[in-house]
């Protein structure tokens, strides 16, 4: 982009605010200034209107009033309630009264007061003044006020529900928050952030060193498109960032973004979709209208599997919204001419749901993997989040990192947060490593629960724990032993954890039968201690036969099933695939599985049984002191088991 285009960009910028914005949609002034408007003017007219109906007239007391009686002054007089009004059979002036000078006033005003006055008509009646009476009436502001409040009323509460009908109805058509209602309806809701607002930078991301290799590429043609052209080469049109939650696959394209520093657009893919037929297209065609006027440019499609999903799966048929939406999407892919440097990063974490035309080369030709976050990668992502952290001399972000295996960025960020509100609902200034610890617990566990056990329940508990936690001692292969405890979280009634040595990539089958005898250790603890078994075991139980069942049926790790690989236990995204497809297995290969899967995990239970009878003493220990302390590190696990193994 020219230096001349960025200056307009901006200029246009600064004439977009409130008011543009008000001309654009067509605003009026509200409905409370014309009401405002409307009574000054009624109070306008009832105050000349009475200053023209008083014109002439003197006000004078009534002590006045019956003196004037008294001299044969008065022609006539009308009464309308307690007020009087009349005229003089002369002109009559106050003299040096307040009302100035000798004035002369043919007609007056007076009020009686609200007392019985029976000599008043007697008095009227014998110096030969006519009396007339008229019906009391209201004035003129109060006659207006009494017959146009209720219709004022009806009209404000009709235009109060039109407008709340008509901004539903917007919210619908997709005019929220824009204008412009049902004229707006096939508009884009992508968000722009100019380059100013693209602050994020690849310095701001941790780890995913090939994923920021990859978009590299991508930055250094936004900036220089030129360079490759000349060369005849053709810039990839679609980028898809394909990951877990949290690994950071919005992050990352937004430092991308602000790497180039080029108009940046995000949308997330579920804000194509609206009931009408044909809106989704709309909104996708003028999107990237939108960009290319704006070219060099990113479009961000956040959650692209929303509209992206394979066409014609599932029962009943497909979603002819979406896939008119994808198929706009492919189109428009389809139609940037080389010199249109506008880039698509998509993001997902379900690319198994995605069209095959979506991801074919011409589209999205680029594909990165971004891979939950390495020790080293972890650490790095724990710096970061703690910038603005005090953290204290004894935290250790290296060991954090060890110990929180399978967590994601967000996942990461989320613990130092969560240390940093324990340690401030503690009132402490910097963040310590108990903190930290309660924060890991509290994530994985869940919070800590306050349930009252008895004595029986928790001596049931240490001894499963302590089996968990011995078996991983005395098993030479198991993951070293971090920490064990018997405290209640979440839906765990107590927890025994371990912390790899390395971030594995390639499980060995000694490994995973090591896994399957630790997750077994707790059950087989009771069935020696108390001869009898609890519900206690059920997630152990599951762990073990889904790590067996995937080595049977996907790993091939049975001598009697070989080496093949079955679709037993596989997840589908699609409810009509699953239900329509065939078996690839007899039923004869099906017992042996399961006969496979059962005598794997009945061989590590045989395993752990005999570890544990032999080392009944140091069972009875390590639950003893479980009891006492409640929570147990390695080098006091350590300790008490004095073998000094792990």
């Amino acid at each position: 982009m020219t230096e001349e285009a960025s200056q307009k960009n901006q200029r246009n910028d600064r004439k977009e605010g409130p008011a543009s914005t008000q001309q654009q949609n067509g605003a009026q002034p509200p409905l409370w200034r014309y009401a405002i408007w409307f009574v000054a003017a009624l109070l306008l007219a009832s105050f000349i209107m009475n200053r023209y109906s008083q014109a002439g007239s003197v006000r004078i007391s009534y002590t006045q009033f019956k003196k004037q009686i008294e001299n044969e002054n008065i022609a006539e007089v009308t009464f309308r309630g307690n007020s009087i009004s009349g005229t003089f059979d002369q002109p009559w002036s106050k003299g040096g009264d307040e009302d100035g000078g000798g004035q002369q006033h043919t007609k007056f005003t007076t009020v009686k007061p609200p007392v019985d006055d029976s000599e008043l008509i007697t008095m009227l009646e014998n110096n030969d003044v006519t009396v007339s009476a008229k019906a009391q009436e209201r004035n003129l502001f109060t006659s207006v006020v009494i017959m146009l409040v209720p219709w004022i009323l009806i009209i404000a509460a009709f235009v109060y529900l039109s407008n709340r009908a008509q901004g539903r109805m917007k919210n619908m058509m997709g005019g929220g928050g824009g204008g412009g209602g049902l004229f707006n309806i096939g508009k884009s809701k992508a968000k722009r952030f100019r380059e100013k607002k693209a602050t994020t930078r690849y310095s701001d991301v941790a780890g995913l060193q090939n994923a920021k290799k990859d978009l590299g590429e991508i930055v250094a043609y936004l900036k220089n498109p030129k360079k490759f052209l000349s060369l005849g080469a053709q810039i990839p049109k679609g980028v898809l960032m394909m990951g877990a939650p949290g690994t950071g696959k919005t992050l990352l394209a937004r430092a991308t973004a602000g790497e180039a520093q080029v108009p940046f657009y995000s949308i997330s893919g579920s804000e194509f979709i609206e009931m009408f037929v044909g809106v989704g297209a709309s909104r996708v065609r003028d999107m990237f209208e939108t960009a290319k006027k704006e070219s060099p440019a990113i479009i961000f499609i956040d959650e692209i599997d929303s509209i992206g999903r394979s066409r014609g799966t599932g029962l009943g048929g497909g979603h002819d919204e979406r896939e008119q939406t994808l198929n706009q999407v492919l189109a428009e892919m389809d139609g940037f001419e080389p010199h249109q440097s506008v880039i698509v990063i998509a993001a997902t974490n379900r690319p198994d749901v995605l069209d095959p035309a979506l991801t074919r080369p011409g589209r999205f030709d680029r594909q990165i993997t971004l891979e939950l976050p390495q020790r080293e990668a972890r650490t790095e992502i724990l710096k970061i989040h703690a910038r603005n952290v005090p953290v204290a001399d004894d935290v250790d972000l290296d060991n954090i990192a060890a110990r929180t295996v399978g967590f994601s960025g967000a996942d990461l960020k989320n613990l130092v947060n969560e240390a940093a509100l324990l340690a401030g609902r503690n009132e402490r200034n910097t963040v310590k490593r108990e903190d930290f610890d309660l924060a890991s617990d509290k994530i994985l566990l869940g919070a800590e629960r306050e349930d009252q056990f008895t004595d029986d329940e928790k001596n049931l508990i240490a001894y499963h724990e302590s089996g968990h936690a011995l078996t991983a001692k005395l098993i030479p292969g198991a993951d070293p032993l971090q920490k064990v405890t018997i405290i209640p979280r979440g839906r765990a009634l107590g927890a025994t954890e371990q912390i790899p040595e390395t971030d594995r990539h390639n499980f060995k089958r000694s490994y995973l039968l090591d896994r399957i005898a630790v997750a077994l250790g707790g059950r087989v603890s009771e069935q020696i201690i108390f001869q009898d078994i609890t519900n206690g075991s059920a997630q152990d139980l599951k762990g073990a036969t889904q790590i067996a069942r995937k080595m049977v049926c996907q790993w091939g790790m049975s001598e009697k099933v070989g080496p093949v690989v079955f679709k037993r236990g596989e997840s589908h995204a699609f409810l009509g695939r699953e239900l329509t497809q065939e078996k690839d297995f007899s039923e004869n290969t099906a017992m042996v599985i399961d006969e496979e899967i059962k005598n794997i995990v009945g061989e590590m239970e045989d395993k752990v049984r005999k570890l544990l009878t032999d080392n009944r003493q140091t069972l009875d220990k390590l639950a003893s002191q479980l009891l006492e302390h409640e929570t147990l590190t390695k080098d006091e696990v350590d300790e008490i088991i004095g073998n000094g193994k792990k």
